[in-house]
């Protein structure tokens, strides 16, 4: 069975959307020429073997990774080559550049399950009601925070209204030069119906 990545970027105060449920406070980090290389995005991108989408998040990459340039944004090239799935219901197509990916219609949990069970990583982007379902059924294995140097004072977090207790363990820690931190976790227990954890 693979492991399940949730990559969330959120603020130093702990959100990852604002008030309005936007990412826009991101589009404020000043990554300079770091964009071009992203040496730690790279090397966990290269560990991933597929990524998987909730509809919202997959409408927001389609819009802009197929016609991205990797000269630009390196990691428009790992991001082009990985397979992709979409898990929704509503979504007739899922059109990414001249081809299409995957739509999942089996739901968050069936879907991540028969993922995880076809590759060894699994990352899930941003994505939130999707995250929420994997979290309640314990599907988690790691959790990776990329942390913007802004507070919000208000918003969405990363994990759903009522989880619970959930023990981390912080097993690597990166500072890039705009000043954003990723910390990853490994998720130790996971909860239980009613909030508590196993």
């Amino acid at each position: 069975m693979g492991e399940i990545t949730i990559e969330q970027i959120v603020s130093v105060d702990g959100y990852a959307a604002d008030a309005g449920g936007g990412i826009g406070f991101f589009d404020d980090v000043d990554f300079g020429d770091q964009a071009r290389t992203d040496t730690e995005q790279m090397r966990w991108l290269g560990g991933v073997e597929a990524v998987l989408f909730g509809k919202r998040t997959y409408e927001m990459f389609a819009d802009y990774w197929p016609d991205a340039d990797p000269r630009e944004d390196a990691v428009a090239t790992p991001i082009g080559r990985l397979p992709k799935y979409v898990v929704s219901r509503t979504l007739a197509r899922a059109p990414w550049g001249e081809g299409e990916i995957e739509i999942l219609r089996e739901g968050p949990e069936r879907a991540a399950r028969a993922l995880a069970a076809q590759y060894g990583s699994v990352a899930v982007w941003g994505s939130l009601e999707l995250t929420d379902a994997l979290f309640r059924a314990g599907l988690v294995d790691v959790l990776r925070l990329r942390i913007v140097p802004v507070l919000l004072g208000a918003g969405r977090g990363v994990t759903p209204a009522g989880i619970g207790v959930i023990p981390l363990e912080l097993v690597a820690s990166h500072r890039d030069s705009s000043g954003m931190v990723i910390d990853e976790y490994r998720v130790l227990r996971a909860p239980r119906p009613g909030g508590a954890t196993t």
